[in-house]
């Protein structure tokens, strides 16, 4: 290829780059402004009971959420349970799923529409130790689980009721451990969640520095690594969780032991991921001890959030539209200590940050101009919490 022709598919690029900016800065705005109206009507939160995790939690908890004021009330405590560490709803939103940390099992909820009451379906094996996440497959027939412990994806099927029945497929991640000789001693996939075309999974693994790419096929049913599978991290990084952009293909992903974030280029067509940028999740100026816990990208594509254990702190990020890289746009205390988990509401007007270590859920208001974090004044207050799942309008 000669200096002109290689000058000029340069320029090309960069040009469809910058009309595919300008389309996702459009969508973006589009987006923002529809998901303005969307408010959650309830919002469950899962959380840890067991003495050995020094936990306060007593269940599944149910809240009302008024869609004026943003005030939580309380409506059900589902109690007897061990563990709800995480919480994912089917794709219609008629169900909720949550694994028992630390444990083997899964359970599933019926969900009363009007009331937000859950009624216990039944439970099932995930067919490992200390399943950590779950997601509903495109075709809302199966639940894919991350067991962390036993370094396995499991498929259930999901019954015509919403209950689960026995896995269909147990599928055992490859990969020795990384440097960390506590945390890293061999695969522990942490994450698993869908890209936007619903084709792809994503399985960050914070034990063997990887991050897995995934097909799954539910009329067989059978969920496969793509090729090359995976897209490795730095040594003792140890990937947690994965957010995509909403418009863009781009994937963020935070690294638990290093406390950094990475922006990667996600092929759509393909699976492939490859890294572009990575920054510290911290400021310069912490210096203390800390581990990355939750990652998400704002539904307008404008910011992402990163959240701190140590530091106590969340990351507010710009997201360039023309490349995708971020920049710092401020830390934000989140309220309390050890904010395990974070989400945005459908709102896209509220973050709310879960600190398990001070039995607290701190909401905070977010500026759709800058992406800053301002504390909204409102605190639920609720032993151990670890996940809050909302329930749309």
């Amino acid at each position: 290829m000669d200096t002109v022709d290689f000058k000029r598919r340069n320029i090309l690029r960069g040009a469809l780059l910058m009309t595919m900016a300008g389309t996702a800065t459009t969508l973006g705005t589009a987006a923002h402004a529809a998901n303005a109206t969307r408010f959650a009507r309830f919002a469950y939160t899962g959380c840890r009971t067991t003495k050995e995790r020094s936990a306060r939690g007593k269940g599944i908890n149910v809240y009302r959420v008024d869609p004026a004021t943003g005030t939580w009330t309380h409506v059900q405590l589902v109690e007897n349970l061990v563990n709800p560490s995480f919480l994912a709803f089917d794709r219609e939103q008629r169900f909720l799923y949550a694994v028992h940390g630390d444990f083997s099992e899964i359970s599933s909820f019926r969900i009363d529409r009007e009331t937000g009451s859950l009624s216990l379906i039944n439970q099932q094996s995930a067919g490992g130790r200390n399943p950590v996440h779950l997601v509903a497959d495109q075709s809302n027939r199966f639940i894919i689980v991350a067991n962390y412990a036993t370094a396995s994806l499991a498929v259930l099927p999901i019954r015509q009721d919403g209950g689960l029945d026995p896995l269909v497929q147990l599928l055992q991640l490859p990969g020795n451990g990384g440097p960390h000789k506590v945390e890293q001693t061999g695969p522990h996939p942490h994450h698993a969640v869908y890209d936007p075309t619903r084709r792809f999974l994503v399985v960050p693994d914070k034990g063997v520095d990887r991050v897995f790419t995934l097909e799954f096929d539910p009329a067989k049913p059978l969920l496969k690594l793509t090729e090359p599978g995976f897209v490795a991290t730095r040594p003792g990084a140890g990937p947690r969780h994965a957010s995509h952009h909403p418009n863009l293909p781009l994937l963020y992903v935070n690294y638990e032991l290093d406390s950094s974030l990475s922006v990667n280029r996600f092929d759509r067509a393909t699976g492939s991921i490859t890294p572009i940028q990575i920054v510290p999740s911290t400021p310069d100026s912490f210096v203390g001890a800390n581990t990355s816990a939750e990652v998400e990208v704002h539904p307008s594509g404008r910011f992402v959030y990163v959240s701190n254990r140590g530091s106590d702190l969340i990351g507010a990020f710009s997201i360039d539209a023309a490349w995708g890289r971020v920049t710092p746009a401020g830390w934000t205390s989140s309220g309390g200590r050890g904010p395990r988990f974070m989400t945005i509401d459908p709102s896209g007007t509220m973050l709310h940050a879960a600190n398990e270590l001070t039995d607290t859920i701190v909401t905070f208001n977010i500026d759709p101009e800058t992406g800053a974090l301002s504390p909204s004044g409102r605190v639920i207050e609720t032993g151990s919490p670890t996940c809050i799942a909302f329930l749309g309008a």
